[in-house]
């Protein structure tokens, strides 16, 4: 038996192989901007049990702005993937469904109970569906290209942003009464049906792809501006976009129709396509004639 398995000393020269390859940094570093940004959805509801809750919607603010550039960076780097698709949804709503519902029930919606508490559920579900359907659109191949300048349904960041609304105008010195709680339940409840519901709304992402030469040094000014606006006059600056954003909702519903009838119009000149005729007068005779 000792001849069967006879000892010997493994080669040190060996190379060890690899049970996993390796991963590019250009995949891992999209990842880590949404984790950051899950960081601070996270830190904003702690914020809000605390009672912080100026801080708790600069975190939001923040989680929001960091979600905006990791699929960018992510297209730049040419590092998407699917795992970075899932992991964005997942932190989208934690940032974007559960923290601003919890800062909202803190805030106000704990004036009114148990009906607060199932209004800010229903805000966070929304922001839940809305999620998962634009992750099943996303394997549409039958969706026309020109519709991808819209989301269907209030995108999630510009839902939470909006939605924290009364807290930027309760910055500002807006008094906070008991009147302003029912008020605040029903604004959140709009921003909910909004959220899930089919009105198309600008995406924004296939603007600035292209600028003009001459538009350059006005689009720096125009950005310093506002980067400068933000700082000084955070909230004022919150209520402005919120508002503006509001706003646009109609306008994007109007140019979304113009769109689909310009389509529809398109489609209906085309000539219809010229169908095979299987039907063949002399076929059965010459059938017949193979036969015999």
């Amino acid at each position: 038996m000792d001849d069967l398995f006879p000892p010997f000393a493994p080669d040190a020269n060996e190379p060890r192989p690899r049970r996993f390859k390796p991963v590019p940094f250009r995949m891992i570093a999209p990842n880590m901007i949404t984790l950051m940004a899950l960081c601070l959805g996270l830190t904003a509801i702690r914020l809000a049990f605390e009672g912080k809750f100026e801080p708790a919607v600069i975190a939001i603010v923040a989680a929001a702005f960091l979600d905006g550039i990791d699929g960018r960076v992510a297209r730049m780097l040419k590092g998407t993937s699917r795992f970075g698709a899932e992991l964005d949804s997942l932190a989208d709503f934690v940032n974007f469904g559960c923290a601003p519902a919890l800062i909202l029930y803190g805030f106000a919606l704990k004036e009114l109970k148990s009906v607060g508490w199932i209004v800010a559920l229903i805000f966070a579900i929304a922001m839940a569906l809305r999620l998962a359907r634009f992750n099943a659109m996303l394997d549409d191949p039958n969706r026309p290209a020109w519709k991808k300048d819209f989301f269907v349904g209030m995108p999630a960041p510009a839902g939470a942003l909006t939605v924290l609304l009364p807290l930027y105008l309760h910055f500002l010195g807006l008094p906070l009464e008991r009147w302003a709680a029912p008020v605040v339940l029903g604004y959140m409840l709009c921003i909910a049906l909004l959220v899930v519901s089919t009105v198309p709304t600008f995406s924004g992402k296939t603007v600035g792809k292209r600028v003009p030469r001459e538009a350059v040094l006005p689009i720096f000014l125009v950005g310093v501006a506002a980067f400068g606006l933000l700082i000084s006059f955070p909230f004022e600056a919150m209520v402005a976009l919120a508002l503006g954003y509001l706003v646009t909702l109609p306008i994007g519903a109007a140019q979304y129709r113009r769109r689909a009838k310009a389509e529809a119009r398109a489609a209906a000149s085309l000539p219809a396509p010229v169908m095979p005729d299987d039907r063949d007068p002399g076929g059965s005779e010459r059938d017949r004639a193979v036969d015999s």
